[in-house]
């Protein structure tokens, strides 16, 4: 949950973008009609496209599918990396066995990890909308991460949808084009598995894009896609979707009562019908989900698995928990050192202030990177402006709601992602029409952040050619810009290929060093542990291994440690000096 230090290289993406940005503010002072005539024909097609609503969603829905899957051979489909991979990758197939969570495995000490519940069932801890949406790109495609870049393509041509009802339609294309680049080909939302980023923005981009389309023409199928972006968010992110429908409940209330427009409240409530069943359809799923998985209806997702393993707590009123008894030290590492060391900061009055600017920057670097702040220069422009008044207004209670809340990633506010881009876009409006001394540098300006954007999706492209320096693994600074993250966890999925290869079934058991960092995890499993081929196991005292050596006594052992020298990973599990694969169950158990 929290940024490292970056890496040691200044050649990064991001360091390479400040200074671009510098120079094309100079260039837009210094030459304020560098190439107007190609611009302009740039722009002439780009309208032409524009004025044809439906076309363009299209194109931006296909564009980023296309061009996400042209740049495979360079940007491959990433590996399983971080504990959120595997918590959602369990999901997913829990969801493709037929099931909505599955039975606590007998030998479950040994599989206790990062984001997954062990008790009552065996699931992940998170929403279940991000497995379901893996599920349904294994069923379809044959791997789970198509899911994910169809729902990423989908986030990209409603984001575009959205603000065509917001802001003229060639500002409309243009944020799309902007989410393609920005969000739908190298960012974390679409080179994990990491799915609430994608899903939550595609859900809130359909409620706020429904929101003046239904408060003008009162169709059904507007207040169907309202729903429908509802149920997303009830089922991914609903804190942060709360945030976004009460404010947007607040305007149709009104509008359904003494709004000009509004149809007779005998066909109004007809029309809400269906979208209102739609809503409670969902949540009354995820209280059937949460019963079978957590034992309660009311016994949210997060609940029982934070209760069980966390310290520090998400809101900031909150106090410290006790310390739980843990059972394994790497698990410790990443509640105590990883979550907690950051709750102390932001939980005094000294630490309060510059950590909630450090965790603002990182969601402004994510969203806009350097290239697109010099817009924001307009900023006070934007805010006074009536044509997005309602958008400013439900991010300034997004911004109320995260100042109470401890921890803030991107994905957090990825609900608000299509009206943080209509806010961009309109202060991009504005700083075009700025000139000084009669010269066109607000435009020019805007025409080179634009081009920017585009170059550097070319040089994260060719990062590794250009030898530019990403954020190592298992830094995460790749949390915090648009240029996400490398092809990592390539380790683990190469011992995990070699012990599939290995006849019979097999036995990892995992033993770290006490310098090993929690956050690169190796202990995860399938929903069906039992039947895997693979099962991976945690290391702990030898009375406690004999009793998992017992109970898989027909298995191949092995013993897996990460943090060893390559080519001393992999080695047969011994016992007394004996593989444990040939000892006695007795002579194991001593």
């Amino acid at each position: 949950m929290l940024l490292s230090s970056p890496p040691d290289s200044q050649t990064t993406p991001t360091f390479i973008e400040g200074c671009l940005t510098l120079i094309a503010v100079g260039v837009a002072f210094i030459a304020p009609r560098l190439g107007s005539s190609f611009f302009s024909r740039v722009e002439g097609a780009f309208g032409r496209l524009a004025q044809r609503r439906n076309l363009a969603v299209v194109v931006v829905g296909v564009a980023a599918l296309l061009l996400r899957l042209a740049i495979l051979p360079i940007c491959p489909i990433p590996v399983p990396f971080v504990p959120d991979d595997f918590s959602f990758l369990l999901a997913a197939d829990t969801f493709l066995h037929g099931r909505l969570t599955n039975v606590t495995p007998a030998m479950w000490i040994h599989f206790e990890t990062i984001h997954v519940t062990m008790q009552p069932t065996y699931m992940s801890m998170y929403f279940p909308a991000q497995g379901l949406v893996l599920a349904a790109g294994k069923v379809l495609f044959g791997h789970p991460w198509y899911g994910l870049l169809l729902a990423s393509a989908l986030m990209c041509a409603s984001i575009c949808w959205m603000l065509q009802a917001w802001l003229p339609s060639t500002w409309a294309l243009l944020g799309g084009m902007i989410a393609i680049v920005h969000l739908g080909l190298f960012s974390y939302w679409i080179n994990t598995y990491h799915a609430a980023g994608t899903i939550g923005a595609l859900g809130g981009a359909l409620v706020l894009g429904a929101l003046p389309r239904l408060m003008k023409t009162a169709r059904q199928r507007h207040g169907v896609l309202m729903a429908l972006g509802i149920a997303i968010l009830v089922l991914t992110r609903p804190y942060e979707g709360l945030l976004l429908c009460v404010p947007v409940a607040i305007v149709l209330g009104r509008w359904a009562l003494f709004g000009k427009n509004r149809p007779a409240m005998g066909v109004l409530i007809r029309r809400a019908a269906f979208p209102v069943a739609l809503m409670v359809a969902a949540i009354a799923w995820l209280g059937y989900y949460d019963y079978q998985a957590f034992g309660s209806p009311t016994t949210l997702p997060y609940t029982i698995n934070r209760a069980t393993y966390a310290m520090a707590p998400y809101f900031v009123w909150q106090h410290q928990r006790p310390e739980p008894a843990y059972r394994h030290e790497v698990m410790r590492s990443f509640y105590y050192i990883g979550e907690l060391d950051f709750f102390s900061k932001i939980h005094s009055l000294t630490g309060f202030l510059p950590q909630t600017l450090v965790k603002a920057l990182a969601v402004l670097m994510f969203f806009a990177g350097f290239a697109l702040l010099p817009p924001l220069v307009m900023l006070r422009r934007v805010l006074m402006d009536r044509r997005i008044r309602f958008l400013v207004i439900g991010v300034l209670a997004l911004i109320a709601g995260m100042l109470i809340q401890i921890f803030i990633i991107a994905h957090y506010v990825a609900p608000f992602t299509s009206a943080l881009y209509a806010i961009g876009l309109q202060a991009m409006r504005h700083l075009r029409l700025w000139s000084s001394e009669n010269k066109p540098v607000g435009l020019t300006l805007v025409r080179l952040s634009v081009t920017l954007c585009l170059v550097m999706a070319g040089l994260r492209l060719f990062a590794g050619p250009l030898h530019l320096a990403l954020p190592e693994w298992p830094s995460n600074n790749w949390n915090a810009t648009w240029y996400g993250p490398d092809h990592f966890g390539t380790e683990r999925a190469r011992i995990e290929s070699i012990l599939e290869h290995v006849p019979g079934d097999q036995l990892a058991i995992v033993r770290y060093t006490a310098r090993h960092n929690p956050m690169e995890e190796w202990v995860y499993n399938s929903a069906d542990i039992d039947g895997s081929k693979v099962i991976w196991a945690r290391d702990m005292d030898a009375r406690n291994n004999a009793e998992l050596i017992r109970f898989y006594k027909n298995r191949q052992i092995w013993l897996v440690q990460p943090d060893a020298e390559p080519g001393e990973v992999l080695s047969p599990y011994t016992i007394h000096g004996q593989p444990a694969s040939q000892v006695s169950i007795a002579s194991a158990s001593h």
